[in-house]
């Protein structure tokens, strides 16, 4: 027999969670159905862990140019610091600390793997058994991904590693093989190389980073090379095996090293939620919704699977709009024009809205400019790389494109955001002040690149 609630929100990563605590603290009768750690990927084995990790490696790198400049000794590397404050961060892998704010909310969770049943309708298998839910007002979807491993013949059975497990270590590897260089292969790849991995990098497209601009991938590229990454794109991985250590065949060639870390993306956990029992295709490869999250009969959708990108800050945002429309209130609605995201490498690659060939796909007629860091007062005086690039509409004469590639690439970022969401006219950006010396005067450079004013 099903039990009547209000809204059973199916998935409690960082959207999920959102949305049940202020749907509970709305007076709403709200089930939290959850069968990994509550707060998702980001708090665990994602954003938060991955950042701790990379920010002692910027440490370190900094106090080695600072130590070279002084001709002194060479700064060791030391796991240990980052190693204790993941752990912290991560109240020992114990989510409990997650799941508390749910509770005193009035969320009720439930450990189990959920499944849709029909519209408004879960069922929970749970270690003692089945339960169902009947939800007056629906079922808010948040099931995320997981990483995607590649199918790479001898790979499966070899104890390879994915960010969950790098996450957990507790001393770096002498070496090792990183397949695929995206936002999580070129992080990672900095982090340990820096902290003595030696690093093969391995990518199957042209370049990494993609879809980024590729003067950001030429920037990073560099960078990860002359710190000893030895990064390898358009190639193919045709084999694996492990006896004590890894064999990867690459194009002929065969890698030697102590681990190997899978960064090939991320896979979507839509394989087992019953979207066939609310009319939707089980095997799409994303849930479609429409500006208020909705994605079918009384059933909502945030997060990674809706297909706009596997970004914390926008599965929250998402959860947001769905709350508002739950609750019965106005927008906004969702708008996903200005859509930001940051690989936190070093430096930081920060783009948002479209590229330059995103642009012209969509047959905007486009103006691009750009400016070179190292240029900048900040970059001689910091001895950055990087690049900021502006992509407009010239017919409509404002952004609809951005990167920053620099130190603190992602605040830097925030300006050209905002300038894409809000459509601020070029004119009026090349209008403002820019403070003198920062990063983020470069941007001023960029617009004064994208030509004459009636170019735009």
């Amino acid at each position: 027999m099903s039990e009547p609630v209000d809204v059973v929100v199916l998935g409690l990563g960082a959207g999920g969670e959102h949305a049940a605590r202020r749907l509970a603290e709305a007076g709403l009768a709200v089930v939290g159905v959850e069968s990994e750690l509550v707060g998702g990927e980001c708090p665990f084995w994602g954003c938060t862990p991955s950042k701790l990790l990379i920010r002692s490696a910027d440490v370190l790198a900094e106090a080695r140019r600072v130590e070279s400049l002084a001709g002194r000794a060479e700064v060791h590397p030391d796991w240990a610091r980052p190693a204790a404050r993941i752990r912290e961060a991560n109240h020992d892998w114990d989510d409990e600390a997650h799941a508390g704010p749910l509770v005193e909310a009035g969320v009720r969770v439930v450990r189990g793997h959920g499944r849709l049943a029909g519209p408004g309708r879960v069922r929970v298998r749970t270690a003692a058994g089945e339960e169902e839910y009947d939800a007056r007002l629906g079922v808010l979807l948040n099931t995320g991904t997981q990483p995607a491993v590649p199918d790479i013949p001898g790979l499966d059975g070899t104890p390879y590693w994915t960010n969950r497990e790098a996450m957990r270590l507790t001393a770096p590897p002498a070496s090792m093989v990183v397949i695929g260089a995206g936002p999580i292969g070129a992080e990672l790849a900095q982090a340990f190389v820096r902290f003595g991995t030696r690093v093969t990098m391995l990518e199957v497209k042209d370049r990494m980073l993609c879809p980024e601009e590729p003067e950001a991938c030429e920037v990073i590229s560099g960078v990860l090379r002359e710190e000893g990454v030895d990064i390898r794109t358009g190639v193919a991985v045709t084999g694996v095996r492990h006896d004590g250590g890894f064999e990867v065949d690459v194009d002929g060639e065969t890698l030697l090293a102590d681990h190997l870390l899978v960064a090939a993306g991320r896979r979507m956990n839509l394989t087992d939620v019953g979207l066939d029992t609310v009319g939707l295709d089980p095997d799409a490869g994303a849930v479609d919704t429409d500006e208020r999250m909705r994605a079918a009969d009384r059933l909502w959708a945030v997060g990674d699977i809706t297909g706009h990108g596997a970004y914390t800050h926008l599965s929250i945002y998402q959860a947001q709009v769905a709350v508002r429309d739950l609750l019965g209130e106005d927008g906004p609605w969702a708008d996903y024009r200005g859509v930001s995201r940051v690989t936190f490498t070093d430096p930081e690659v920060g783009s948002v809205g479209l590229s330059e060939e995103q642009a012209r796909d969509a047959g905007i007629r486009v103006a691009v400019g750009r400016a070179d860091i190292p240029r900048s007062s900040r970059g001689w005086i910091h001895e950055a790389e990087g690049i900021v690039k502006v992509v407009a509409d010239a017919d409509r004469g404002h952004l609809v494109g951005a990167t920053v590639v620099a130190p603190y690439g992602g605040e830097v970022l925030g300006l050209l955001a905002a300038a894409v969401h809000a459509a601020i006219p070029v004119a009026t950006l090349r209008g403002m002040h820019f403070a003198y010396p920062t990063f983020h005067r470069a941007i001023a450079a960029a617009l004064a690149d994208l030509g004459a004013p009636e170019r735009v």
